[in-house]
């Protein structure tokens, strides 16, 4: 393993959620985040980011499944609100659609941080999905962005998955969904890691400590780890289902 990025997700879900993770990237404890451009609290989210002291990367985590879109999108969001995961996979929104929305997405992170993204991955792993991918590209290429940033393949290989044992049919079925999704990346001019692990049943019961023990296992020369750290406020309530286990993590990435 010649590098590790542990990737605290999800930043500018919640107010509660970006405070838990800039106390982990503060401590050193993870070394990136991925934001939602798309939430309400993320101009203030990234304000506090740009103040924060310390070495870490900060990446666009595009956002297509939580939330209202940052413009009109007739046929994915016709009411004004992002679909849950399987209706994204089942719609049949334009590609000028989808790749207007990542456009939008990609501009509010350089409006709010005053550059681009180090990185770009997505929530949900919309990123790697079949019908989002081509849009993905013609987005980063309207930008001119090719090279200047790498993206998250959320797959890994089948014995590296086996030999963890942590949540295998979740990194199953992404690494379905992320078929190809590594090569059309370099074929558009940009890196990738070449393993990933995170993968959590976010049991507020269960032993994440021992679960992240297994992460390490079986690295790439560019291993990445996903994680869920934060506090929860209503806001974060009222958008998703994960709340109690974002605590325990944030307890263990703290700890």
């Amino acid at each position: 393993m010649k590098s590790l990025t542990i990737c605290a997700d999800d930043y500018a879900l919640s107010s509660a959620v970006s405070r838990g993770i800039r106390e982990c990237l503060a401590a050193g404890r993870v070394t990136a985040t991925s934001a939602m451009t798309n939430r309400p609290n993320w101009p203030l989210a990234a304000q506090e980011l740009r103040t924060l002291p310390g070495n870490f990367e900060v990446g666009l985590h595009l956002n297509l499944t939580c939330g209202a879109p940052l413009g009109e999108m007739p046929v994915l969001a016709p009411r004004g609100v992002l679909p849950d995961a399987r209706g994204l996979m089942r719609s049949k929104a334009p590609q000028a659609e989808l790749r207007l929305e990542i456009i939008r997405q990609l501009q509010a992170f350089y409006t709010h941080m005053g550059r681009w993204p180090d990185f770009l991955d997505g929530h949900q792993h919309v990123h790697v999905l079949p019908n989002v991918r081509a849009a993905l590209w013609q987005a980063l290429a309207s930008l001119n962005l090719s090279g200047k940033l790498w993206v998250r393949d959320s797959s890994d290989r089948l014995t590296r998955i086996l030999l963890r044992g942590v949540q295998v049919k979740k990194a199953l079925i992404v690494k379905a969904l992320a078929r190809g999704f590594a090569q059309e990346a370099k074929a558009n001019g940009f890196e990738t890691n070449d393993s990933f692990s995170g993968f959590s049943a976010f049991d507020v019961n269960g032993n994440y400590a021992a679960d992240f023990d297994k992460y390490l296992k079986a690295p790439g020369k560019r291993h990445l780890i996903m994680c869920h750290p934060g506090y929860v406020d209503d806001e974060l309530r009222a958008a998703d289902s994960l709340q109690e286990a974002r605590v325990k993590e944030l307890g263990f990435f703290m700890g």
